[in-house]
């Protein structure tokens, strides 16, 4: 069977891996938009956190003998746990400052960590093996789905739903919004505001390091991973619209599908295709798709 005078597997096959960067593209775009929305920071140091992230599962996977499972766990936590000491010794004192202090500084971090992870580890890839239990493909007749890229992409749906029923559908997310509104107010309520965006921070870089674990057995882990990658993420979160929690999954998803559908009808193109939607989408609607008009 052929569709657009494409075999249909070619073309299944092209829509489960734009769903799978696009699983990428989603989790690490919330995450900045968590961070820009609730701290309004542009946080570039999110590919390096990515790229830490998969460091720290091939540490404790190939040095301590820890399972896949737990360090989906523990790596997230760690990076996290790094995140709460960034905020607490540097990021604090650039909140009432122009953005562009935020992201020199996260910059900054950027070149120090990936230069760390170099210094040890070079430029090569490092193995990682996928785990057993997510071995193998699942024949489904019209196409076989890899049993480990059918996982992440389930993996982040629902760290990303959760994520923004919890910002926007609870109290807590409620809090977390008219803190960044309204400090003093919430904090006349009897809410600790600083250690909320302390830890706000904190689970926003975890996003990272947990797309960094799912990432780990698809992509070559190497310190240089989340370089080209973040670029791509800034540019989703420019479509969805800075600070939007639902415009950053959808837009993410959505623009990882277009990117694996170009690959079949117009490979050369594919690497672009996400800019060219980021201008189109500025020219007409230069807050974003979801994005509030100011």
């Amino acid at each position: 069977m052929e569709i657009f005078g494409r075999p249909l597997p070619m073309l299944m096959s092209q829509l489960l891996l734009g769903l799978v960067n696009g699983s990428f593209y989603a989790m690490l775009s919330l995450g900045l938009a968590v961070i820009f929305g609730l701290l309004n920071v542009i946080n570039f140091a999110h590919g390096a956190l990515y790229m830490m992230g998969a460091f720290l599962a091939w540490i404790g996977m190939t040095y301590f003998g820890l399972s896949y499972w737990s360090m989906l766990v523990l790596a997230p936590l760690i990076v996290g746990l790094l995140g709460v000491v960034i905020e607490k010794t540097m990021l604090r004192w650039l909140y009432k400052l122009d953005h562009l202090y935020g992201l020199l500084l996260t910059f900054g971090l950027t070149l120090l960590i990936e230069g760390a992870f170099r210094s040890f580890y070079g430029v090569s890839g490092q193995p990682f093996e996928t785990p057993e239990a997510l071995q193998g493909a699942t024949d489904l007749g019209f196409m076989v789905m890899p049993n480990y890229r059918a996982w992440v992409v389930l993996a982040s749906m629902v760290v990303c739903l959760g994520t923004w029923f919890v910002i926007e559908k609870t109290k807590l997310g409620a809090y977390l919004r008219a803190g960044t509104e309204n400090p003093k107010l919430v904090e006349a309520f009897g809410v600790n505001v600083p250690l909320m965006v302390t830890l706000t921070y904190g689970f926003g870089v975890a996003l990272a390091g947990f797309a960094g674990v799912l990432a780990a057995s698809i992509q070559q882990v190497t310190p240089l991973m989340g370089a080209n990658l973040i670029i791509v993420v800034f540019a989703v979160v420019v479509i969805g619209g800075m600070g939007s929690i639902l415009g950053s999954i959808v837009t993410g998803l959505a623009l990882g599908v277009i990117e694996g559908l170009t690959k079949v009808f117009y490979p050369e193109f594919a690497n672009t295709v996400v800019f060219l939607v980021m201008v189109i989408i500025l020219l007409l609607r230069p807050a974003g798709l979801f994005g509030k008009e100011k």
